[in-house]
């Protein structure tokens, strides 16, 4: 990580939904374990950690051997580093490319899930000197791990700052740095579609958002906001970070290669997928940096983005009562891509520079600097409600009820003669519409705090009126065996499994989640959307996003 001022207007960035069953099943949140310090846990003991906080992605700076001997046999997928140091050697040897190979991949895999190797660390501004041996290292080391049969489980690509663009704002008008994007870039991007790799990004928002006056920090930190406009695309963009994806999607887009669309775009496909972009580093400061370097924006921009990777929905107004807003997996340029993430970084660590020491999601003491829900933030979201308390007063509840009302919660079915008028009471009539309220804004914490009149809850009220569209899905995190069982149970108890038999309609994509989740979808609707009929023993969770199997759309009886 190289902390520089950004000198780039960077653009904003608005959430499309995305599908449920699309290209993949939602994006991954990792750590980047990084240790320049004095005073850290040795690699057992981080290990522990990473297994009990459920993290499943890793990124190390390096091949250290204690730490990818710690990694093995526990399931955690590890990027290594061939460093800056080693590159110039892997770009004009391949004798050396085979031998770290062996030495660095080959010697732990597969008990160490190693699964991607960067060639170097933001050469562009670490060591631009090096810029013309990046793609041939590259190659050389995707030939070694293809000699050694690896090339389809490790991917090569490398860490990219985000000031290799040398326009970011708007979006639309993205583009590479002149003195890169001929000569590495374009050679960069054709090889990484022919290996089935991803453009690798470091982006660190709070950068953009220091050198641009007048930004919205609601815009920084994923929160409501009144969103931008991008002059060319017409498209409205609600996060920072979402606008900073696309300006690199359009800067790829610009790059030539030997089969361009009219116009000279290049098409970023590879067997009918965008070219992927996995964020190597991203993260928000919790002290200094004039001041927005704080642990509650750092928690607010790490909430942000859990939601954002798991796919919430996007905020759009700034108020008084809702402080979080996410946008869902995708950009307005990109609405289906998924987002990978390594967050900067595991530690704080006391040997880096002054202004990278404050990025650590936990003390070397291993106590967390806030609390982050990697269960949740990696995967389909458990189901929980908005309700109003009984203690705020009927004239807090009036406001707050006002307020869900005029900005964006549908409170038509609590209008007199419709079906949740009753009871009429201010307190039934607050937790309908905080609660509509609340889902619409992808069940962000702070999207149920209207001034204190909100209480989030995991058990679904009793009596309550909820008229909205939902469906229940499998949650893959159980595995096959229990989704198996509950699949059974749900055929076998009136769910119509027709559909997903051999050759039937919704049988593609043939896998337990998808078949699972078809079935369970079905007996909840069939049971009107009750309490407790989306349980299957934890397989199932209610979304409220429509979800898609292959081409077939999940119905909901709302």
């Amino acid at each position: 990580m190289a902390l520089t001022s950004h000198l780039l207007v960077v653009l904003l960035g608005i959430a499309v939904p995305l599908l449920f069953f699309s290209r993949a099943e939602g994006g991954e949140v990792g750590v980047c374990y990084g240790r320049m310090a004095t005073n850290l846990p040795d690699p057992a003991t981080v290990v522990q950690l990473l297994k009990k906080n459920s993290i499943t992605m890793v990124r190390i700076y390096d091949t250290d051997p204690t730490v990818l001997r710690s990694l093995a046999n526990t399931g955690i997928k590890v990027t290594v580093e061939l460093t800056n140091e080693e590159l110039p050697s892997a770009a004009t040897d391949q004798n050396f490319a085979d031998q770290w190979v062996q030495n660095n991949v080959k010697a732990y895999y597969p008990a160490t899930l190693i699964n991607g190797v960067t060639i170097g660390n933001e050469v562009f501004k670490e060591a631009s000197q090096l810029n013309s041996q990046l793609v041939p290292a590259m190659t050389k080391v995707q030939a070694a791990l293809a000699r050694l049969g690896l090339a389809d489980a490790v991917k090569v690509t490398t860490p990219i700052a985000f000031d290799a663009l040398k326009m970011s704002f708007p979006p639309s008008e993205g583009a590479f740095r002149d003195d890169i994007a001929l000569l590495v870039m374009s050679p960069m991007v054709n090889f990484l579609q022919e290996t089935g790799s991803y453009l690798m990004m470091n982006i660190y928002p709070y950068l953009a958002y220091l050198s641009t006056p007048g930004m919205s920090i609601d815009y920084l930190l994923f929160r409501p906001n009144v969103g931008v406009v991008d002059k060319n695309s017409k498209q409205t963009y609600f996060s920072l970070l979402d606008a900073q994806l696309d300006a690199v999607y359009y800067a790829m887009e610009k790059l030539p290669s030997s089969s361009l669309r009219a116009g000279g775009m290049r098409k970023l496909t590879a067997g009918g997928g965008i070219l992927e972009v996995k964020l190597g580093e991203s993260h928000h400061p919790t002290r200094g940096h004039h001041g927005v370097g704080t642990r509650a924006n750092a928690q607010a921009f790490t909430d942000g983005l859990m939601s954002k990777v798991r796919g919430g929905n996007s905020g759009t107004t700034s108020n008084k009562y809702n402080r979080l807003a996410t946008s869902a997996v995708g950009t307005p340029h990109r609405p289906n891509a998924d987002l990978d993430v390594y967050i900067f970084e595991l530690f704080n660590e006391d040997n880096k520079p002054e202004d990278e020491q404050d990025f650590g999601l936990f003390y070397p003491n291993q106590q967390p600097v806030y609390q982050v829900d990697f269960v949740h933030g990696a995967g389909p979201v458990q189901p929980s409600y908005c309700t109003a308390k009984a203690t705020a007063g009927d004239a807090a509840l009036q406001a707050a009820l006002d307020y869900a009302c005029g900005h964006g919660a549908d409170c038509s079915a609590i209008q007199p003669g419709k079906p949740c008028y009753k009871p009429n009471t201010k307190l039934a009539h607050a937790s309908y519409a905080f609660n509509d309220y609340y889902q619409k804004n992808g069940r962000a914490s702070s999207a149920c705090d209207f001034g204190g009149a909100g209480t989030i809850v995991n058990q679904a009220p009793s009596g309550r009126c909820d008229l909205s569209p939902s469906w229940c899905v499998a949650n893959a995190a159980v595995g096959a065996a229990r989704l198996q069982n509950a699949l059974d149970y749900a055929c076998g108890h009136g769910a119509d499994c027709t559909d997903i038999q051999p050759g039937a309609r919704c049988f593609d994509p043939d896998t337990k989640v998808a078949h699972a989740s078809f079935a369970f979808n079905d007996y909840y609707q069939r049971h009107n959307q009750a309490a407790g009929t989306c349980d299957f023993a934890g397989a199932g969770t209610i979304v409220r996003q429509a979800p898609k199997i292959g081409n077939c759309v999940l119905p909901s009886r709302a």
